[in-house]
């Protein structure tokens, strides 16, 4: 790969090597917020010098080295000022020599094994239950995902301060627990797999529908989403909810050719080229899916599943089956309390009951604290609106919600939906 070529493959390259040069110097080292301010310095590193120089033969090699390589600078520091110490305070014995000390964290001959990919270690890690499971999750989205912090706290509709100081205190909470660096056992795996998922499906969220930013989609997150959810699948292939989970990204992920124009422009579920959708991944995610619902065990994930596999199903849009749709989503609002599913529930309701159905569904969200201010609540509500043929308040609130989001084509489209409502009423 050429320096030239590092402009638009970079930065995606990066953002895909971090988790795992991340894992391996945690292994290595087994302190997790030291190896993470290694690892972004190594990344620094290479957005400076790859341009110039070319991306190295072995880059995910190269970051490792280099993240290792101030982990050790670091611990030299650490022990001259033991040794220092120890001379003032007439102390012995003396330190242990730096490599001891460094081969006392992670296995033996790590630094031969750069080709290992710790990433799926590093997400099971992250979601001990050593955390609470609020601060596991943000700290593997941000880890693991590669996710800004402004980005998770719109996930978990929260303030970014009130998310960074979470994350922070995961970091911190993780140094002084001592948790091993591992792949957990079978209980282990047991406790934190709910967190497991819950990850995996955020950050499928925000890479297939990006909350920040100019572009509509983030394909490396979605893609490194489906990637580790297809590993946590191979791992523990009879368990329901990971298979429900992936066939819910493979489903939504087929659309993503339709849902942008020539310009990047949002094209709703509703106005789609359908002959664009990837059949195979339709053809897979529709077959696990149905494996996996005969077992008899439901869960969110299957469900959510099978939502998308009737959407996909349908070869026009008036073919959609809207009521088993608001039948399933009937049943994912007894098993959470998720206000994004009241919303989506509530557009079904509309499609099959009429609009004042749904209306009237969002009003119990008005006082739902969770949703105070977001965009999603006022662009559902234009929408059922412009289905009444209230075109003066869908516009209001398509404009509210326009003003709230940060996704610059979900800011255009509504626009644009404002826009060309003004003008018909003229």
């Amino acid at each position: 790969m050429t320096a030239a070529s590092l402009d638009f493959t970079g930065e995606n390259l990066l953002r895909e090597l971090a988790p795992q040069v991340l894992g391996a110097t945690i292994r290595r080292f087994g302190d997790f917020s030291a190896a993470e301010d290694a690892v972004q310095e190594a990344l620094l590193a290479a957005a400076v010098q790859w341009p110039e120089e070319g991306v190295p033969d072995n880059p995910r090699g190269w970051l490792i080295h280099v993240a290792a390589r101030r982990m050790t600078d670091q611990l030299r520091a650490d022990l001259a000022r033991r040794r220092r110490e120890t001379v003032v305070m007439m102390q012995t014995p003396a330190p242990p020599p730096l490599a001891a000390f460094a081969s006392s964290f992670g296995e033996p001959g790590f630094a031969e094994r750069t080709d290992q990919d710790d990433t799926l270690i590093l997400l099971f890690m992250c979601c001990h239950p050593a955390l609470t499971r609020p601060s596991a999750i943000a700290l593997t989205l941000r880890a693991v995902g590669g996710l800004t912090t402004a980005e998770i706290a719109n996930a978990f509709l929260v303030p970014e301060a009130t998310m960074a100081q979470r994350i922070s205190r995961a970091k911190q909470r993780i140094k002084t627990s001592g948790i091993p660096f591992r792949m957990p056992t079978d209980r282990e795996r047991a406790e934190r797999l709910s967190a497991v998922l819950h990850v995996l499906y955020l950050t499928f969220n925000e890479g297939y529908a990006s909350s920040i930013g100019p572009t509509l989609s983030r394909t490396d997150l979605s893609n490194e989403a489906i990637r580790l959810t297809r590993a946590v699948h191979a791992l523990l292939p009879n368990d329901p909810e990971v298979a429900g989970l992936l066939a819910l990204m493979l489903l939504t992920d087929a659309r993503r050719p339709a849902r942008t124009g020539p310009d990047g422009e949002l094209i709703p579920l509703t106005e789609q080229d359908r002959s664009l959708w990837d059949r195979e991944a339709i053809a897979e995610g529709i077959a696990i899916i149905t494996r996996t619902l005969s077992k008899g065990s439901i869960g969110v994930y299957q469900l959510q599943a099978a939502i998308a596999a009737i959407h996909d199903e349908a070869s026009r849009v008036e073919d959609t089956d809207w009521p088993q749709i608001l039948a399933l989503y009937g049943l994912l609002r007894r098993m959470s309390d998720n206000p994004m599913l009241t919303l989506n529930y509530a557009i079904a309701s509309a499609m099959v009951n009429g609009p004042p159905a749904g209306l009237e569904l969002l009003k119990s969200l008005d006082a739902d604290e969770r949703l105070a201010g977001h965009y999603r609540l006022d662009a559902v509500r234009a929408h059922l609106l412009e289905m009444a043929g209230d075109r003066d308040a869908a516009i209001a609130h398509y404009r509210k919600a326009a003003g709230r989001t940060s996704s610059i084509p979900e800011r255009n489209y509504l626009t644009t939906k404002a826009a060309r409502l003004a003008a018909e009423r003229k």
